[in-house]
């Protein structure tokens, strides 16, 4: 390197610290969800939990300001939002700064049918109704009734309708066009969960966070033995029953790809997804017990048992016994599922409200609230 080149300083950077992550379903989201609340309590911000004994804000209804506990009293000084909630940038407007960064993840909507078939199998009429996911996919409309739509929403189109759009709608060009446009003018980063890794050191670039901002354990995943293997006509069928969806996933996987390249490069990113991945088995040899994620029958501290749901078999960490209390707390942190971390969360910033029952996960708004 010539003499001069060294004289200019690398252009330092500022983490940013107003976030707003729009969780979507079975999209590897619990796990991001999980990085966002260690990252606010690293930094000692404040997050925008849900109101009450709920666990999401006011999911499956579209969002409002007031579904967020204390929005009277704190207004727009909230850093952090990333619960589950049905997107309405007006209202998330008034509850996060105007400087707020705005990211979410998609999914293949191919395995992510077969997972939502299975973690809803049980609440979904749709889903109830039919034997298996190939059944529901060789005739959806045979399950799939316009009057159950509320409960449907599940079935088809899950992230088109997460982002506060018709999950039903038709698939116009013209209208898809608009929402995809819609779509990059209200977010800054659309990641993909098929490149997990390469999508959280994208955002740890973006955000100008540190590595360990982004390292994670898994959360929310399901033992193999519950996937149901999709035929290659129900993978066809996916496209064109939630087609809406397999237009977003297409736009954004490309533009995911276009904005690597233009910022990080590939080669860059590969030597930080190793670099990612390496720090993350350091970590798990650290913390856990097995290298691994567990069956919820052994997982023994029953406070870090995930919600079970469907027939989805959800799976869980063992921590290691006698870990300093410093490496203890991180350790927790880093494997503590969403329920417990979000009441926690409201503990710490809540102290005076009664505490969330994660004992009775209301996850879900009775349907007839929506």
């Amino acid at each position: 390197k010539s003499h001069k080149e060294l004289l200019i300083p690398p252009t330092p950077c500022r983490a940013k610290t107003n976030v707003m992550f729009l969780k979507t379903h079975k999209t590897a989201s619990s796990t991001v969800l999980n990085i966002m609340f260690r990252f606010a309590e690293r930094y000692n911000l404040t997050v925008a939990l849900p109101t009450d004994q709920l666990f999401h804000l006011g999911y499956p209804r579209t969002f409002l300001a007031r579904f967020v506990e204390d929005f009277e009293a704190i207004g727009q000084n909230y850093n952090i939002m990333c619960n589950h909630l049905r997107f309405n940038p007006s209202e998330v407007q008034k509850v996060m700064a105007a400087n707020t960064f705005y990211f979410s993840i998609l999914r293949n909507p191919i395995p992510l049918l077969e997972s939502s078939y299975i973690y809803y199998k049980n609440n979904v009429p749709a889903f109830r109704s039919s034997k298996d996911v190939n059944e529901y996919l060789a005739s959806p409309t045979r399950f799939y009734h316009p009057a159950d739509y509320r409960q449907n929403i599940y079935a088809r189109n899950i992230m088109w309708f997460d982002f506060g759009y018709d999950n039903n709608a038709e698939d116009d060009t013209k209208y898809t066009q608009a929402v995809l446009e819609e779509i990059e003018q209200n977010f800054h980063l659309i990641l993909i969960a098929d490149y997990f890794d390469e999508s959280m050191i994208l955002l740890k670039h973006t955000l100008c966070w540190d590595l360990d901002d982004v390292i994670y354990f898994k959360l929310n995943s399901r033992s193999q033995d519950t996937v149901q293997t999709l035929t290659p006509e129900s993978e066809e069928r996916i496209k064109v029953w939630c087609s809406l969806d397999w237009k977003l996933y297409l736009h954004f996987n490309q533009s995911f790809w276009r904005r690597i390249e233009e910022t990080i490069g590939l080669q860059v990113l590969e030597k930080e997804v190793d670099h990612l991945q390496t720090r993350q088995k350091e970590l798990m040899e650290t913390c856990l017990l097995e290298q691994e994620a567990v069956r919820k029958e052994h997982i023994k501290n029953k406070a870090l048992l995930p919600f079970q749901s469907g027939a989805a078999k959800i799976l869980g960490y063992n921590l290691k016994q006698g870990l300093d209390n410093r490496t203890l707390r991180t350790c927790q942190k880093m494997v503590m599922p969403e329920l417990q971390y979000t009441s926690y969360l409201y503990a710490v910033q809540h102290p005076h409200k009664r505490r969330k029952q994660v004992g009775l996960p209301l996850l879900w708004t009775r349907l007839q609230d929506i």
